[in-house]
């Protein structure tokens, strides 16, 4: 009988060992599905391991916003090679709210600066030459709300712009914001690994125009090639998103498969941007910055 009531008590501890870690795995598997998809449809595609592309708007022009938005993945507004004020991009965002996503390359890291961006409804920063990891983490800190980061909360249209998406902005945002930082510069290159890891940064973009010009190589080189290959090395050994400014690099190369984000491209639905003129707005093959 003692040997029954033992081969009994090990068949249901062989039971329970090996029905828990199972339940376990549905459970987080029921959790994930149950999990709300992001209303940044970019980072959304990110998640689900898509690459994305952007439309690039350098001139204020809300018309054009409202046009193209629909059709990119996200829009580029640029205030690093731009006279733009943050006055022209919260109309833009404004003019119609909660349409696309909007995503703001930075003139700086301060915190002033990626306050504007946030407040105004942007949906993620991009900060150019990063060659420190104290930069990156200066754009991390200041664009995600406390326990993430520092952002300030204040006054803005960012609840007004994402009404339509959600009836808690404050509590959504930090994992709605997609922050990326670019490499440029071969003191970035040997910081890649450290920049790449910094908690917040979201994903890390080669710069492939200003990458030659700091480095004085030429695109193609194996000067060039070898600095690529330490930042797609350092950005997927730390876990994160890797991109290039150049949309030439989402196929064809055998890194294009780790490429998932760029700077201009193609639509997500085959739709074709009016032209506005130099610098008006560039999407598909125009040349990356």
């Amino acid at each position: 009988m003692s040997g029954l009531k033992s081969a009994t008590l090990g068949s249901f501890l062989v039971i329970l060992l090996v029905s828990v870690p199972v339940a376990a795995q549905q459970s987080q598997s029921t959790a994930q599905q149950q999990r709300p998809k992001l209303y940044n449809t970019a980072k959304q595609k990110l998640l689900d391991g898509k690459q994305i592309f952007s439309y690039t708007i350098a001139r204020p022009d809300p018309a054009l916003y409202c046009q193209v938005a629909p059709h990119y993945d996200f829009i580029w507004l640029e205030m690093q090679h731009s006279t733009q004020t943050w006055a022209d991009l919260e109309r833009m965002i404004a003019a119609c709210p909660g349409v696309g996503v909007p995503m703001v390359r930075l003139p700086d890291e301060y915190e002033s600066t990626i306050q504007k961006a946030t407040d105004i409804g942007a949906l993620g920063v991009i900060e150019p030459t990063v060659d420190t990891v104290e930069k990156a983490e200066a754009v991390a800190r200041f664009a995600k709300y406390p326990p993430d980061g520092r952002r300030s909360q204040g006054g803005g249209q960012y609840s007004q712009v994402w009404s339509s998406k959600t009836n808690d902005y404050h509590n959504t945002i930090n994992e709605n914001m997609l922050v990326i930082v670019m490499i440029e510069t071969p003191v970035g290159v040997a910081n890649a690994y450290d920049i790449a890891r910094v908690p917040g940064v979201d994903g890390v973009l080669i710069a492939n125009t200003d990458l030659g010009n700091f480095s004085l190589s030429k695109p193609g080189s194996p000067e060039y090639e070898g600095l690529v290959k330490k930042i797609h090395d350092a950005t997927l050994k730390a876990g994160k998103w890797l991109g290039a400014t150049s949309p030439a690099y989402a196929s064809g190369r055998p890194d294009s498969k780790d490429m998932l984000f760029f700077q201009n491209g193609p639509s997500f639905d085959g739709y074709q941007p009016p032209g506005r003129g130099a610098g008006g707005g560039r999407g598909g093959a125009a040349p990356p910055q």
